[in-house]
Formats: C-alpha cells, structure tokens, sequence
C-alpha cells in the first residue's frame, strides 16, 4: 500500500455508499493506512455525482450535479490531485448568464475586474464585496468547509464574511446594488440555497458561489460528473481499497466487526440501518444508537425537493440574448422580485406559475457527450418536498421565455419528479439534493449536535446530511473521517 502522510492506524472500515462523500471518506481513512472496503447499492458509483443516457443512445446526461464550482474549490478534492487520474476541468468563457426579459443578458464574467465592467454603475460595489474572498479563496473555503465545532484559523476573514452572510439575500442585493441587473445576478445566485430570499443565511449561498466563480470558477467535468466519481476510486484503489457496487446494506448488523463504520445515507437511512430499537436493546454500545440519538436523529427536517428535465436537442439552444451560448449554466428568473415570488411560492407550499429555473448546456463545451451536431440540456426547478405536481411544462415555457423556439430542438426529454429523484438515489428524500434543509438552526446544528458522531463509538454519518452540507466537494466525508480517526487514535 502506498504511504500517506498523517495518522497511521491499523485496522479495519467499511463505507456505506459510493457517493462523493463516501468515497472522500474512505480515501482519508486508506491514507491513515486501514482497510477501507464501500458497498454501494447502485451498480455505478456517484449518487448524485453521476452520467447515463437518459434520454437517447449517446446522449450523456448528468443524473444529479452538472456544473461544480464547489468541487473546483474543495480543499479536499485540490489536495488529491485528481487530474492524474483523469480528471479535466472545462471553463465556459463566462460563468454564467441571466437573461432579461428585453432580450440582454447580464453576464458573471470569472475574471473580477471584467465582471465589474460587466455590470456598469453597479461594478465598483461587486468588485468591493467580491474581491476580498476572491483573492483569498483557500482560506474562505477552509473557514466554511470544515467542522463547525473546530476553532476558525482566519477569524478576521471569517468574522468579515459573515457580517454580509447572516443577511437575506434581497436585504444584501438592494444594500449594495442599485441596477435590476445586478440585482437579478445575485438573487439567481443566492437561489441556489433553495431558501427564500427574505430569509437568514440565504445571502451566504449568493455570496460563496459568486466568489467561487471568480476564484475557481464554475467548471464542468469532461465526460460529465461522472468523472469526479471515477478519479475518487482511482485514488481509492490506488491507496488499496475496494468497492463493491450493487451491494446493498439492509442493517448494521448484518456487517462483521469494523473498527469504524461510515454510512453515507441520510439521517432516515441510518435509522433503517440500525433496525428497531429492541432489536439493538437500550443504551449506546458498539454498533447500537441511543434512544436520545434515535430521536435527534428522527426530527431531522429535509428541504425542498427538486423537479428536473433531461433533454436530447437538435441544435444548441437558440438565446435571445446571443450571449448565453458564452456560459455553461443559464438562470432563468428574470428579476430579483420574480425569483423572490417563486422562491417563497416554493417554501410556502404552493407552486408558481414562472419558476426559478437553473439549466445547463455543457455540450456546447465537451461536445463528447452528445452525437456530432447535437446537444443536451439539464434543467431544474425547486419545488416543496415530496410535491407531485408535473413542472415539465413551466419549466419549458420558461426557456421558450428567454429561448423562443426551444421545443422545436427536442429530440427527447426524460422527467425527473422528486420521487423518481428518491428512486434514483435513496438520499434525495422527498427530491431534496441539498441533504436537508438549510435553516439557521439546522444548520448550525447538522443534523444534530454531535454532527458526524452517533452514540455508538464506530459508526459516523459523513453525507450531504452532516457540516457543510449540501454540494460536490466531500468535505462532509472527510470531516466524518478525520473524526473517526482522531477518536480512534484516542
């Protein structure tokens, strides 16, 4: 086995699921030099992190996340290496379009002091609130990515970033922004946290991905995300472990004795994994969950779910604002209030007639992923968990919007509720991709105050579930793993 710097420990893990958190998890526990074996209960590893044809033979879809700023940012991910392993990052000329409704498009340039010339009067302000992160991007990303209960490294840095982050995110725009334009930019951005922009906290989504749009930018795999998931078990064989795929984990009990165990699932899973309570009897012993965790465990609350189209296309899409065929992901909302309106139909239960739509056109860059002169699209709505309304049709009218003449391309269209999402990958509850919904005390407390640590002294939860949350960039794996590992050192 190959060495790694660290911690070295003999000794035995085992990882349920082949998520990207999963995989990080596994990769931090094989570089302290233990036995590392996942189960993964699809036949291809991912979870969210995958690429299938979901449409037409050789049109490569991306099943989950499709443009990864925060795997570009990961400090855990940049510390792999993962290019040697065929990992290849693919920048559009520009991070992102938002079109408006007379035809123009405001544009998030990577480049900062392109950006601010992007916006006009409103570039100085960007510049102002961007710049300070942008240019110290690893240290952010080491601040909001790691555990919540470790002391901050930076805390000037942290402490400035969140005087701006704690705000909604329509209370920040209209503080600093006086155009529509930029206005609309940032709420776009900030919906990304699939929380109303009245609410606290909802600024600190905005704010994280705009930066990370110009400190890494906002890239796409080549291939799909597939590739991320691919490059991660590169590194795991590399480092000796093994995964099994279509190999799925009813109970706990049914695995022999690990040393640690680190379950990828979300906090119901884990409940199922760890069985009935009288079948694991009273307190927190070896591989049984206290009553108290069990309930902590059971109030965990998950989001909105997600609505998704795949398409097969023709041609690429035809803007009316020319210059969205500059960006890999589109915002489709129009203004600041009308994204405001959606987001807060969405969080009151209701579904609104001209959703926020998030859409990304990546073969207009890797052209690999569909036949020679055709394209896909990926395009995504929030709606309330569990909903079982059909947005198909909301989602196209608001391309044709922005897009007119859109359903002329389409070749084929594969409909993702949220409950084929749940089908798809048993951690999206209800369709929610985010891992739980992202309140101020929930997330703080993720999901509860142990974070990564149950009552029972081997088994960890190290998904989407645990501090940061929600995005591809395994931080949540290897924050779980680090845990374990410290504690077994103990």
């Amino acid at each position: 086995m190959p060495e790694a710097t660290g911690i070295r420990l003999h000794g035995t893990a085992c990882v349920i699921g082949a998520g990207v958190n999963g995989l990080a998890a596994a990769i931090v526990l094989a570089q302290a030099g233990m036995q590392v074996e996942v189960f993964e209960a699809e036949a291809t590893i991912g979870g969210a992190a995958r690429t299938m044809e979901l449409t037409l033979p050789g049109f490569h879809h991306d099943f989950g996340s499709a443009v990864h700023p925060m795997a570009a940012g990961s400090p855990f991910f940049r510390s792999l290496g993962l290019e040697r392993h065929g990992l290849e990052w693919i920048h559009s000329p520009a991070v992102l379009a938002h079109p408006l409704d007379d035809g123009t498009a405001v544009m998030l340039e990577r480049d900062l002091a392109a950006a601010a010339d992007a916006l006009g009067e409103d570039g100085p302000a960007w510049r102002a609130l961007m710049r300070p992160f942008a240019t110290r991007w690893d240290a952010l990303a080491g601040e909001i990515l790691r555990p919540p209960v470790r002391a901050p490294r930076h805390p000037l840095l942290l402490a400035r970033f969140g005087l701006d982050a704690v705000k909604p995110a329509a209370t920040l725009a209209r503080q600093r922004f006086r155009t529509r334009a930029a206005r609309a930019l940032f709420a776009g951005i900030a919906a990304h946290s699939f929380l109303r922009l009245d609410e606290p906290i909802s600024a600190s989504f905005g704010l994280v991905l705009a930066i990370a749009g110009h400190a890494v930018g906002w890239p796409i795999p080549r291939g799909g995300a597939q590739a991320i998931a691919n490059a991660l078990a590169a590194e795991l064989g590399w480092l000796g472990g093994r995964i099994a795929t279509s190999t799925r984990i009813d109970r706990l009990s049914d695995l022999p004795g690990y040393d640690l165990i680190l379950c990828d699932v979300s906090p119901r899973q884990l409940l199922q994994l760890a069985g009935a309570p009288e079948a694991t009897s009273a307190g927190a012993g070896r591989g049984r969950l206290s009553e108290v965790n069990r309930r902590l465990l059971g109030r965990f609350r998950y989001g909105p779910g997600a609505f998704k189209v795949d398409y097969a296309l023709s041609r690429p899409i035809c803007w009316n604002a020319p210059e969205c065929a500059r960006a890999a992901t589109v915002h489709l909302g129009g203004s600041m209030e009308e994204i405001a309106e959606s987001e807060a139909a969405m969080a009151g239960g209701g579904l609104p007639d001209r959703p926020f739509v998030l859409l990304s056109q990546p073969t207009l860059f890797d052209p690999s992923r569909a036949p020679e002169g055709k394209h896909i699209a990926w395009a995504y709505c929030h709606v309330p968990n569990g909903s079982t309304e059909d947005m198909a049709d909301r989602i196209e009218a608001q391309i044709e919007r922005f897009a007119a003449g859109f359903r002329d391309s389409v070749l084929a269209r594969r409909v993702w509720t949220p409950q084929a999402l749940e089908a798809a990958d048993a951690n999206l509850v209800g369709g929610d991709v985010m891992g739980g919904t992202v309140s101020l005390g929930q997330f703080l407390l993720r999901p509860t105050w142990r974070y990564y640590a149950t009552s029972a002294p081997n088994i960890y939860l190290c998904s989407a579930s645990t501090p940061p949350g929600g995005g591809v960039h395994g931080m949540c794996g290897a924050n779980a793993a680090r845990m374990a590992l410290r504690r077994l050192g103990r």
